[in-house]
């Protein structure tokens, strides 16, 4: 079974890294852009035929590693 995690930044974390890309495209004339916030993103293969164990052990792999859930909120979805 397939599933990709999205992390990002909790919305009050500043995101330098963000701002830098943001500028650039600005600079580069995409005048119609508000703003941009830079995440991660994981493809994670696991050997479970029950979904809802999967997702659990997904869960318990962001919350130990993948996520550094003072600053960054995580989405699971299976692919």
């Amino acid at each position: 079974m397939k599933f990709s995690v999205t992390v990002t930044l909790k919305k009050d974390v500043l995101d330098p890294q963000g701002k830098v890309v943001e500028q650039t495209l600005k600079n580069m004339g995409t005048n119609s852009l508000i703003g941009i916030r830079q995440g991660k993103y994981f493809e994670v293969e696991i050997n479970e035929k029950d979904e809802t164990k999967a997702e659990k052990q997904i869960n318990e792999m962001c919350n130990k590693l993948l996520v550094n859930t003072i600053i960054e909120n995580f989405s699971i979805k299976r692919i």
